[in-house]
């Protein structure tokens, strides 16, 4: 495959691979990039919590919440 050593690969050399590989292997894949994925967004989003990017989401449920626009869980 060649494409273990080489940084460089293009998406579609990636995508080339991934659609050739055994289904166990496949599937090792899709939970591993999932898992990549996820550990990615939450990062991303505790960033965003930390430098206050989100604040306004907080202000917005706290004001809907206080004028009764919410419910219990």
């Amino acid at each position: 495959m060649g494409l273990k050593y080489r940084m460089e690969a293009s998406i579609e050399e990636i995508e080339k691979v991934v659609t050739q590989l055994p289904k166990e292997q496949f599937r090792k894949f899709r939970d591993w990039f999932y898992k990549f994925d996820s550990e990615i967004w939450d990062k991303q989003i505790e960033n965003d919590l930390n430098d206050g990017k989100l604040d306004f989401l907080v202000k917005e449920a706290i004001s809907e919440y206080k004028v009764g626009k919410s419910k219990r869980l």
